[in-house]
């Protein structure tokens, strides 16, 4: 199978690369130096060199706190980005996932979110993927929307990929308590991605480990203790304490209420998951 990979740069990107490629896929890769995936003549000459049946998008400016200073670039990138790959992928008659984000809610909610639920953004950043997700579907009947959110893994630069690197240092480290999301495996998210896009059944999916999600200050402790470090070194904080420019979900927690039904098996938890990164690292 002829498999492009947008985003070939990032976590989510190389988990896809790494596992379409072991189950023998044709993949063609292209990271954000390669690709701009909002320009129309670089996404056709792609398009027209690879020829995909599949097109997995893991492209997107996820600066959360750039997005709120520089509107334009979040919807040019994370908007017509989307846009124009699942145009193409009409063209050349493929199947397109793209990736979404928990951020699309406010966090208002307790318990999970599910496709019943309304989105409704704070950021610009969230707001900018909303519309990504819009248009994608608005451009191809075969366009599949994959949700997720705390994605941790192999060659990530967010926190939660990098705790136990932070924690060798000896200093305590401060985790917010009292945000709370699905903590997500790049390794896992990329195999469910194919998964999807080989089902063929267009529509919207929230995309998690299993469990019942937790708390930055929690997985960090979690993540400690698999490593077999001190997790007394964890300092609770509060969200709001941090200031950061755009405002986030206090929860976004997501479950899937379509996976099951289309006869999709749950996904490892997410402290399981987590073990076999540490333990690979």
């Amino acid at each position: 199978m002829r498999v492009l990979v947008a985003g070939a740069g990032g976590m989510v990107g190389r988990a896809a690369i790494e596992h379409c490629s072991a189950l023998g896929d044709e993949v063609f890769a292209y990271d954000h130096k390669s690709l701009d995936i909002a320009d129309e003549l670089q996404v056709g000459n792609a398009f027209d060199n690879a020829r995909p049946e599949i097109v997995i998008n893991c492209a997107a400016w996820t600066d959360v706190d750039g997005c709120e200073f520089d509107h334009e670039r979040a919807f040019r990138v994370n908007a017509r980005g989307p846009e124009l790959l699942a145009s193409h992928s009409r063209r050349m008659k493929a199947g397109f996932v793209t990736i979404s984000t928990d951020y699309v809610f406010d966090g208002s909610k307790e318990g999970f979110y599910t496709q019943r639920d309304d989105p409704n953004p704070q950021s610009v950043y969230a707001a900018s993927k909303l519309e990504g997700e819009r248009r994608a579907y608005a451009t191809s009947a075969r366009t599949i929307v994959v949700r997720t959110g705390w994605v941790f893994g192999h060659g990530g630069k967010n926190f939660l990929s990098r705790v136990v690197e932070y924690a060798r240092s000896g200093k305590p480290l401060k985790s917010i308590a009292d945000s709370y999301g699905t903590p997500t495996y790049s390794v896992d998210l990329a195999a469910r991605l194919r998964e999807l896009a080989l089902i063929d059944l267009p529509g919207l999916y929230h995309i998690v480990n299993g469990g019942h999600g937790a708390s930055f200050a929690e997985f960090a402790r979690e993540s400690l203790i698999i490593a077999g470090r001190d997790p007394s070194i964890i300092e609770d904080v509060k969200m709001d304490s941090l200031q950061r420019p755009a405002p986030r979900p206090r929860n976004s927690r997501l479950r899937c209420i379509l996976s099951e039904a289309i006869g999709l098996k749950p996904m490892p938890e997410w402290c399981e998951a987590l073990a076999s990164f540490i333990r690979s690292e």
